[in-house]
């Protein structure tokens, strides 16, 4: 059997097509063995294929915007899109039916400082006609530290993605308002990435074709059977938290048939750090991204 030696740079269950291909035994029967881990915290996966100790990792084609802004080649190519879009959500402390994004101004709102998550959130702002500047934001750190900081009583709402909004709601700690990603629409928001020549071996093609096949199971089966899968990737959320979330995420359609990253969701992720002042030109889609493998 080959091995694939996989990291993500966060690991929640927005990630799922990516551990459902491991949790749904779908690699095996590409004859393929795996290895997986999470990125230390402030490390990006990138730096694993870079040290060759990982082969495939979860990340974000703006990642290759660091490199580019410094007019240095991406060490690695995004090959496959694993979301096609923005998957965080906005929870308050009380129910509100009738949420407004202007509510957010002025309020206290646990938030992440920094990165795609920060970037995706003021442009979600901007979309929804609020000033992201007069919102009293909160930043304690990564997902714990934030997940931490709201049960700890910071902030009357706080920016996560799933399964902690559908735990904290589960405990009868918060109720969810609203989602970022309707509000920007399709975007090439998280993807697997890998070096170029990895993608040229029949490992890439065959983990490709497993991943494949996780996906269209994503799509087809039902979240009772996708937490059947994964329930143990995920120790102290509950069963129906796990459910409500990757519900939520097979209704909002992030998870797309297609593996393919498309032109026009990277042109929008060139919307969103145009819009923040993280990039001050648009790249091309060719120094980022690329077919992926079993299609070439």
């Amino acid at each position: 059997m080959s091995q694939v030696r996989i990291q993500f740079t966060l690991f929640s269950a927005f990630y799922s097509p990516l551990i459902v291909t491991m949790a749904g035994g779908f690699l095996r029967d590409e004859g393929i063995d795996y290895e997986w881990s999470v990125a230390p915290p402030g490390h990006s996966a990138i730096e694993a294929v870079v040290s060759g100790s990982a082969d495939v990792i979860q990340s974000a084609p703006s990642q290759a915007f660091t490199s580019l802004n410094q007019g240095r080649k991406p060490p690695v190519v995004h090959f496959a899109q694993i979301n096609e879009m923005d998957g965080f959500f906005i929870t308050a402390r009380n129910p509100d039916e009738n949420f407004d994004w202007n509510v957010l101004e002025g309020s206290e709102v646990v938030l992440f400082e920094s990165g795609q998550p920060n970037a995706m959130f003021r442009y979600a702002c901007h979309k929804a006609g609020i000033n992201h500047d007069e919102i009293k934001a909160i930043h304690p750190g990564g997902a714990d530290a934030i997940d931490r900081a709201f049960r700890e009583g910071q902030g009357r709402f706080v920016q996560q993605q799933g399964p902690y909004p559908q735990q904290l709601k589960s405990e009868g700690l918060g109720s969810i308002v609203a989602q970022v990603g309707p509000v920007i629409g399709s975007c090439a928001f998280s993807s697997l990435a890998a070096s170029p020549e990895w993608l040229d071996t029949p490992e890439a093609v065959a983990f490709t074709r497993a991943y494949r096949a996780a996906r269209r199971h994503l799509n087809d089966a039902s979240a009772d059977e996708i937490v059947d899968l994964t329930q143990s990737w995920f120790p102290g959320i509950d069963h129906l938290a796990l459910k409500d979330c990757i519900a939520s995420y097979q209704s909002l359609g992030c998870w797309t048939p297609h593996i393919e990253i498309r032109r026009e969701a990277f042109d929008v992720i060139n919307d969103v750090f145009q819009y923040t002042g993280a990039i001050s030109r648009r790249y091309d889609y060719d120094k980022v991204c690329c077919l992926p493998p079993d299609s070439c």
